[in-house]
Parts: structure tokens; C-alpha cells; sequence
């Protein structure tokens, strides 16, 4: 699946080009080229296996203009043709320049051969960083804006997509407040947007104009795939293309994941990505709103990887926890954090202390109990944002099951940074009912 994808993607339309012609006139085609701002210096001017030298230009193709006045003017009697360069060689200047650096120099070089007066504007406009999905780049929302592009295209995207090593491009705009975090993607090069990423052994497939997929969860999803889950049974409330559902189930293992999903693009990948990681039969798709969720009374973990707040799902992972043992609550959340205040309240015991007290006196260890830590770094809105949580969570709970339970911090755990002041973060909770007393 994912081969054809990919060569439908890439296409032909994004290989190197070159200009072959007889080592004798290669000099003089190779000046005049330069003098054009048609020669490709990002790659190697090769000596071809018939003899032939093939200087690779700017562009899928090559105006009979310039063919005619290599042949006539600038050697005359010589013979070229244009051909396609399978596997092109960097260039030595390619090999040492930074890649936000060569796309400056290759842009520029390109614009000025279409007349393009090159400026301050239009290199602050381009873009200073981007994903790469293997051969697909998936740039920024905030560069190619300036009006001098418009009418530049597809040749634009073409040069942009060669200059830094891509046969595909994108363009990413803001993320749709539709709940289903469907991204703002456009296609620029190539037909398809389906990529494939190999994280910690497991194949993640997906179209990155359809499906959202962070490179900074990394981290997280390497972290749950250690977690002890052997035997048990675990609820994915916001599941996506299996971010989280596949380390539980390749690494951690998880006896059965049950995964809750309603975007249907990321639900098609996410049975995809099942079967081709051999876990299919391990895992049943729930396709709707979680919030109305049948499932009760099963689960021993419950996932809650949706930011920047999960809480509309507390209930639902309440409803869901075994009644006998309950379970660990995983839930993500984005807290801002105020530099240079402290907002510990007075007497109010660190999370620290609190869970020193659960480790000399508490009831209801676990296998997790052991991971009751918190890095030197917490911040108190982290922990404040925890203990919220935790209290909020045990009212629920006995909401849900007409009769009290305890919820204790297990570990507060830092993903990334998601915006200035506002750190991705996931808390552990334990919640067990509470034994009876009679």
C-alpha cells in the first residue's frame, strides 16, 4: 500500500534535469548556463557512462530558446538533449550548505532568471523550517505570502521542493476548530498526500492533509510504550491514527485497546496502521463522538491524548474504569505557566510531599506505585493543575459508581513546549475505590 502511495506521490515531475552534450563543449555550455542562472549547482556535473556530460539545470524542463543557442551560438556544431538524472549526486557546496540557507540561494537564482527583482521582503518570506514526511515537505502557514509568488507556480514549488531534497509539497494552515483537529493542508507538488513514519519499530500511515500527526509526542509515545500493561485492557478515548493505541499494544502489552475515534480520515489510517503493525485483532474501533460511548466497567488504563484539554472526556473515562480495581487515568492537558510566580497556596503540601506521605502510609499499591516521582523541574501550575484534576476526577467517579473513591497522583509528565507559557503536559492518576467499611 504504502509503495504504491508513495510512487503515485512523487511523481516525475520534481527529478533532476540535465543538459547531455560531448565532454569537449561541456566548459562553454557550463559558463553559459551559469551566466543564465540555469545551472543547478546543488547537484554534480556527472560524466554519463557513454562518454556524454550531463549538467543539471533550474526546472523540469529547459525553453528551446536556450537548447538553440547552446547548439548555434555558444558552441557551435554541438549537439544536446535533455535528460532526466536518476540518481543525482550533491554537489560538494550542496553537501556543506545549511538547508534553509541553500533554498535562499536556489530561490533567489531561480526568481532572477524569471525576472523577479529579488529582496529583503521576499527572503524574510520564505520559510525558515518545516516537517519532513519522507519525500513530502510540509511547510509553515506563514511563508509564500508576498504577491510577488503568485503566477510563479507549480515551477515555485518544484525548485522550493528539489532545493531541499522533497519530491512533494505542502503547506499547512491552522488547524480547523471542527473537534476533529482536522489540519489545514494544501497540496502544492506531487497527487497524494499519504506519508509514512517508522517510530520505535511501529509503522504510522497517514495523509498529512487530512490526519494531524506531532513529531514532539514522540517522547510520550516511547515513554507508554514501557508502561507495565501486560493482561490488561485499555480505553484510547481520542485514538487519531493510533499515536498512542499502537505503542500500547506493540511495546507495552496491552491485552486489548479499545480505540475511540470520529474523524474518519485518521479512523481509515488508524485500521490501516493496525494491520500492517500485525495488532488488528487486539483492537476494536469505536467511530463516533466518545461522549456517548457505551462501554463500561472494562477498563484497566484510560488514554486521554486529546489537547489542549481532555476534560470533556473525564466522564466518559470515569464510566469506563473497572469497578472492582479501577485503573490509571492518563490525561493530557496544556497548562500555562507564569514566570516569576508562585502559586502555591499557603500550607498546601508540594505534590512531593503528598506523595511521600501515600508511599510511607498509603493503601492500594500497585505495579505503578513505584513511579510516584516528579522531576525537580514540576512547576506549580503543573501541580496545581494536577491536584484540580485529582479532586475533580474523585468526584466524578463517585458520580458514576454511587460510592467513594481515591485518586493519587502518580507522576506529572512534560511532553513539549506548545506555545510561549504553555507547556503539553500528562498526568498519571491512580483511582481505586475505596474499600467498604463494615
Amino acid at each position: 500500500m504504502w509503495g504504491q502511495r508513495q510512487e503515485r506521490g512523487g511523481g516525475e515531475s520534481a527529478a533532476v534535469v540535465a543538459v547531455v552534450t560531448e565532454p569537449r563543449f561541456a566548459q562553454r555550455y557550463r559558463v553559459y548556463l551559469e551566466q543564465q542562472r540555469l545551472l543547478d549547482r546543488r547537484h554534480r556535473v556527472e560524466r554519463l557512462r557513454d562518454g556524454s556530460v550531463a549538467l543539471p539545470v533550474l526546472g523540469p524542463t529547459l525553453a528551446e530558446q536556450h537548447l538553440r543557442e547552446l547548439r548555434e551560438r555558444v558552441a557551435p556544431g554541438s549537439s544536446c538533449a535533455l535528460a532526466r538524472l536518476p540518481e543525482p549526486a550533491p554537489s560538494k557546496a550542496a553537501r556543506g550548505c545549511p538547508p534553509a540557507r541553500r533554498l535562499c540561494l536556489e530561490v533567489s537564482r531561480w526568481a532572477a532568471g524569471r525576472g523577479v527583482a529579488w529582496s529583503a521582503q521576499l527572503e524574510a518570506d520564505l520559510p525558515r523550517s518545516w516537517q519532513r514526511h519522507g519525500d513530502l515537505l510540509l511547510l509553515g502557514e506563514d511563508c509564500f505570502q508576498a504577491r510577488q509568488w503568485e503566477g510563479l507556480q507549480p515551477e515555485l514549488w518544484e525548485t522550493v521542493a528539489s532545493a531541499l531534497g522533497g519530491r512533494r509539497l505542502a503547506k499547512r494552515g491552522r488547524v480547523s476548530p471542527d473537534g476533529a483537529r482536522t489540519p489545514a493542508v494544501t497540496l502544492l507538488l506531487g497527487d497524494s498526500g499519504w506519508v509514512e513514519h517508522v517510530d520505535n519499530g511501529i509503522r504510522y500511515e497517514f495523509d498529512v492533509t487530512r490526519c494531524m500527526f506531532s513529531f514532539g509526542n514522540v517522547t510520550e509515545k516511547l515513554r507508554v510504550a514501557a508502561l507495565p500493561c501486560a493482561g490488561e485492557v485499555l480505553v484510547d478515548l481520542y485514538a487519531g491514527i493510533g499515536y498512542f493505541t499502537l505503542p500500547f499494544l506493540v511495546h507495552a502489552g496491552a491485552a486489548f485497546v479499545h480505540a475511540c475515534e470520529w474523524n474518519p480520515h485518521a479512523v481509515a489510517a488508524l485500521r490501516n496502521n493496525l494491520e500492517i503493525n500485525g495488532v488488528a485483532d487486539r483492537c476494536q474501533i469505536h467511530f463516533g463522538d466518545n461522549r456517548k460511548l457505551k462501554l463500561s466497567n472494562i477498563a484497566d488504563r484510560v488514554n486521554l491524548g486529546l489537547i489542549p484539554s481532555s476534560e470533556e472526556g473525564w466522564p466518559i473515562a470515569c464510566q469506563v474504569l473497572r469497578e472492582d480495581a479501577g485503573g490509571i487515568l492518563h490525561i493530557h492537558q496544556n497548562v500555562e505557566s507564569f514566570p516569576c510566580k508562585n502559586l502555591h497556596s499557603p500550607g498546601s503540601n508540594t505534590v512531593e510531599e503528598k506523595e511521600l506521605i501515600t508511599s510511607q502510609g498509603g493503601n492500594g499499591a500497585t505495579k505503578d506505585s513505584s513511579r510516584k516521582i516528579l522531576s525537580a523541574a514540576t512547576k506549580p501550575e503543573w501541580q496545581r493543575w494536577a491536584e484540580f484534576a485529582k479532586t475533580r476526577i474523585a468526584v466524578l467517579l463517585q458520580q458514576v459508581h454511587g460510592k467513594p473513591w481515591k485518586t493519587e497522583i502518580l507522576h506529572i509528565q512534560p511532553v513539549k513546549s506548545y506555545a510561549p507559557h504553555v507547556d503539553h503536559i500528562v498526568l498519571d492518576l491512580e483511582c481505586r475505590p475505596c474499600p467498604l467499611v463494615g
